[in-house]
């Protein structure tokens, strides 16, 4: 740092706080550390007996906080993210929509891994609502070696980071299984509980299908919705290994091909995870109706992004897969599914 006349510091780095006095009135921050003296504060200053300043001597291949701050965010963001102005060198990166907050973590470890250089990120694969903040970023010192972010710029090149993925208006096909609905003797509570899930993402159910448990019937069905334009379809009931719970032989005997039967999560272990062709299908277990958040709140909006959900994707949601199932239910403002 060196001291400068106030006259000649537009453009200069301040290196301390300016306190500013008014006896009995104020005292208080005029001008923080950091901050880059215009044209417009000299008479301000001046005004508070600063007729000298300590500042940042800024050398050549050297940038200020703020624009390292600003270049670090575009290199990270992807698409429907905005930036905030800088805030003491930190910039916020916000969902410009609803979606699925993906975040590529290995380039994020290695963005994290060149020196001086912080990027946070909420947890992985989080529904997030417009306008909320999704990442942070910002350098630690106050001038950072320029070479540092053109290296992460040019890593990031065509890659982002962090990105929004937009929910589809999908068709949805719900089958409800099991004799005691299909007779009537009991009400189907199942079907309800999926629809209001489905709705709340802006997709549709186009219609419900209530059959036995019967193998051939469950196929039949699921052949019917994609014949009728479904394009992902849920089964409800008969997921378990009892012998009459046949909605798994079902799935397979429509010619679906499995994609796995089981996942690491609980509750919502006994989950099928199918594709007829483009279009998925999930075999929901029974917790899916009297628990609040289960294994299907992870995966739906994975369907609904249009992600083709693979086996090694189901079996990484075993960190973070237990619900602590807490009185008041947070979720997704907590680590369920999120392998946090």
């Amino acid at each position: 740092m060196k001291l400068i006349d106030v006259q000649d510091a537009v453009g200069s780095i301040l290196c301390q706080d300016i306190t500013k006095i008014v006896p009995g009135e104020f005292k208080g921050r005029a001008f923080k550390k950091g901050h880059i003296v215009t044209e417009q504060d000299i008479p301000k200053l001046l005004k508070i007996g600063k007729e000298h300043l300590y500042v940042w001597e800024l050398k050549k291949g050297f940038i200020h906080e703020n624009e390292a701050g600003i270049r670090l965010a575009k290199a990270i963001a992807g698409p429907s993210l905005s930036l905030t102005e800088p805030k003491e060198g930190k910039i916020s990166l916000v969902a410009e929509q609803d979606g699925l907050c993906q975040i590529d973590e290995e380039l994020l470890f290695q963005v994290n891994m060149i020196e001086e250089i912080v990027a946070a990120t909420v947890n992985q694969r989080r529904v997030v609502k417009k306008g909320d903040i999704v990442a942070g970023v910002r350098v630690i010192p106050l001038v950072i070696d320029e070479e540092k972010i053109n290296t992460i710029e040019q890593m990031l090149q065509d890659k982002c980071v962090v990105q929004i993925k937009s929910f589809h208006q999908c068709k949805v096909g719900v089958i409800t299984t099991g004799s005691e609905v299909y007779h009537k003797r009991i009400e189907d509570k199942f079907g309800p509980v999926v629809k209001a899930k489905v709705e709340k993402f802006g997709s549709e159910v186009i219609e419900q299908h209530i059959v036995d448990d019967d193998a051939e019937q469950i196929a039949a069905a699921v052949r019917a919705l994609i014949e009728k334009g479904a394009e992902l379809i849920l089964t409800t009931g008969g997921m378990s290994v009892d012998p009459d719970d046949v909605t798994p032989s079902g799935i397979r005997k429509s010619g679906a091909a499995i994609v796995t039967y089981g996942a690491p999560v609980l509750p919502g272990s006994m989950l099928m995870v199918a594709y007829l062709g483009k279009v998925p299908i999930l075999g929901l277990p029974g917790c899916v109706m009297y628990h609040k958040t289960t294994v299907f709140d992870l995966l739906l909006p994975l369907a609904l992004t249009g992600q083709k959900i693979t086996r090694p994707m189901v079996v990484k949601l075993g960190l973070g897969g237990l619900c602590l199932e807490c009185e008041e239910c947070h979720y997704p403002m907590c680590a369920f599914g999120t392998g946090a």
